[in-house]
């Protein structure tokens, strides 16, 4: 029940204050995520110098849980190459799929308070909204 807790406070400070939620004029990449079930819309932008992400921000409205989610994917993929980033993606929608190790799982760090979200099929998309838009953007279907 603590642990419960412990990442419902995650979550929260999150959504509350996000650290990455703010425009991003000079980003290189730019695209939208919209998850239409709840309303979810977000725009992922990341400012890139070759192979390295070295910022990133998102702005739009969503859910507690598509806005935490992005937030916390940013502060993980911010100062990464943007194959680590992918990487990280792939580990957490393994992670949202049941499908992850416990070390998988521990190396998302922060992101692992959303590893009950597997058990809310509702919430599931809210969850990687931000994760699906970092894959697509990375794989270059974004827009400018």
């Amino acid at each position: 029940m603590e642990n419960r807790s412990f990442y419902n406070e995650i979550l929260t400070e999150h959504n509350v204050h996000p650290e990455f939620k703010h425009d991003l004029p000079d980003a290189d990449i730019v695209l939208e995520g919209v998850n239409p079930n709840c309303g979810d819309d977000i725009w992922l932008k990341l400012k890139t110098d070759g192979d390295t992400i070295t910022d990133g921000a998102f702005v739009g409205d969503g859910c507690a849980i598509s806005q935490a989610s992005a937030d916390i994917m940013l502060g993980m993929i911010i100062g990464k190459k943007k194959e680590d980033a992918l990487k990280l993606g792939d580990v957490f929608l393994k992670m949202i799929k049941g499908e992850a190790s416990e070390e998988e799982i521990e190396s998302l760090e922060e992101a692992s308070a959303l590893r009950d979200i597997s058990h809310m099929p509702a919430r599931v998309k809210c969850a990687v909204l931000g994760w699906h838009t970092l894959s697509e953007a990375l794989n270059g279907k974004e827009k400018k």
